[in-house]
């Protein structure tokens, strides 16, 4: 079977083995989420700081090594690259299995940062390479709901798991061997798809925007993208960082505050699966409409501490989020030359990562400034980011980041 990508087809095996890299980009520090309560039994000389750093490593060093895999990328076999970032992961997998001691799980979390910032900046690449127009967009709405489905997934497997022992959970991170086997599919000749006189003249080939600028890049545009990019990525935060605590100081059990937080991720997949078609409605106003759905959750969060009002408000959050993160990857395809897109979105990437390290600090120092403890305020000023961002993408609907339409 064969698949269209806007410049002709590809293998539908092709397709699936980019599938099975998106799919691993969300299993970073998985595996260690649910043990965490009883490493201090299991590690009784282990401090909380060495409990916190084996929990935040991976993401620490993901940063700087998804820089370097997008700079890589430009001048370096393709393949090659993602293949070793594969080995990496699948490593730190086996490598989790026989650790027994607090340094070495330290060791291989290390290991596990590197090789995952390796492939998360080419998973996204790929699409970019093999895919240009509506057909971009569509695949990384499917790359996007195809994450955070394995987030669900993995993240109730793992739970499962941990129960019955706690090296069990790191099975998840040898998922990379099955991308490893489809990686022998992927062509690294710049991944341009075979094109046919039928298809050439069914699809229209789409030419990439002129690029200005000595570095290939259009600076403007993606320093727009960044700035966007993790300014939603912290406001939506507040979901899975701060709405335990808020169900805790209104007696919500632990297990409710899970189920939320399931939720938000699961609406956060659903539009990936009708990207294309929500953009062709939506138009220029397409992350405007996203940002209030945003802010109408954060609002429902925070009004009413009960569970019929919270459950819309992790839906409506998460179904703005889903809308709004595929669609600044595909803007930021288009802020580069061909062979610079990689280094492009993996500067937009980090962008995520760096929203998770600096957002509980963020809202740490807003909430001493305004000399506030309350468990609503995160949600309270998260809200009030959201309608600036807003306002800002209703004036500038007709810009290159906002103006969405196909």
């Amino acid at each position: 079977m064969q698949v269209n990508t806007g410049r002709g087809t590809i293998p539908l095996i092709t397709l699936i083995g980019i599938w099975s890299i998106s799919a691993l980009t969300s299993l970073p520090g998985l595996a260690v989420s649910p043990i965490l309560g009883q490493l201090s039994a299991i590690f009784p000389k282990a401090t909380e700081l060495d409990i916190q750093m084996l929990a935040s490593l991976p993401s620490l060093l993901i940063i700087p090594f998804v820089l370097l895999a997008g700079k890589l990328a430009e001048k370096r076999d393709f393949i090659r690259l993602l293949r070793a970032g594969l080995w990496m992961f699948a490593a730190s997998g086996v490598l989790y299995l026989f650790s027994s001691k607090m340094w070495q799980l330290m060791a291989v979390s290390a290991l596990l940062g590197i090789g995952s910032g390796l492939i998360i900046p080419l998973s996204t690449g790929l699409i970019s390479r093999y895919f240009t127009g509506t057909y971009r967009v569509k695949q990384f709405g499917y790359s996007s709901a195809i994450t955070n489905v394995t987030l669900v997934v993995a993240t109730a497997v793992t739970g499962y798991l941990a129960e019955v022992n706690w090296h069990l959970p790191f099975v998840v991170y040898l998922l990379p061997l099955i991308s490893l086997l489809l990686s022998a599919y992927l062509k690294n000749d710049d991944s341009r798809p075979v094109e046919t006189t039928v298809q050439a003249a069914a699809v229209p080939v789409e030419q990439s925007p002129a690029i200005s600028g000595k570095y290939g890049i259009h600076l403007p545009h993606l320093l727009h993208l960044m700035l966007f990019y993790g300014l939603v990525t912290y406001v939506v935060l507040a979901v899975t960082f701060n709405l335990p605590f808020l169900m805790e100081a209104h007696h919500f059990s632990s297990g409710n505050s899970g189920l939320m937080i399931s939720l938000f991720f699961l609406a956060v997949m659903a539009p990936g699966f009708a990207l294309d078609r929500i953009v062709k409605v939506l138009g220029e106003k397409t992350k405007f409409y996203s940002l209030l759905s945003i802010a109408l959750g954060l609002l429902l969060i925070w009004i009413a501490p009960v569970e019929w009002l919270i459950i819309p408000g992790c839906l409506s959050v998460g179904l703005g989020y889903g809308v709004i993160q595929p669609l600044v990857y595909d803007k930021t395809a288009d802020t580069a030359m061909p062979e610079k897109t990689t280094l492009a979105l993996a500067f937009v990437m980090v962008m995520n990562y760096l929203a998770i390290l600096l957002s509980p600090f963020i809202t740490d120092s807003f909430q001493h400034l305004f000399h506030s403890h309350s468990k609503e305020f995160p949600f309270i000023f998260n809200l009030c980011v959201t309608l600036l961002a807003m306002y800002w993408a209703y004036a500038r609907r007709k810009s290159f980041l906002f103006d969405d339409r196909l």
